[in-house]
């Protein structure tokens, strides 16, 4: 048997296979997690993302406190009883 046909024996085996079909998962899982990089409103200030309780105003307080005041929603959602504020922080 030559180089290349044990390699391809190799690749066939199911154990080998499903191992190499984990690994690339994982790969593929890990690339996910990654940091994104930082979105921007449209006239170029930096947003974050805070998520809170649906019906509660703890997103809102979160803004007011890391911006130390004023700050402009850009969107908000609410999707599973999860509350999701993006907002951009006003110049002081």
């Amino acid at each position: 048997m030559n180089r290349s046909q044990t390699l391809a024996a190799r690749v066939k085996h199911p154990l080998r296979g499903a191992a190499l079909a984990a690994a690339l998962a994982m790969t593929g899982a890990l690339a996910a997690c990654s940091s994104a990089p930082p979105l921007f409103s449209p006239d170029g200030r930096p947003t974050t993302l805070v998520q809170c309780p649906a019906g509660s105003d703890n997103c809102e307080q979160q803004a007011q406190a890391m911006c130390g005041g004023a700050f402009d929603a850009m969107r908000n959602t609410t999707e599973n009883g999860v509350r999701s504020l993006l907002y951009a922080c006003r110049a002081k």
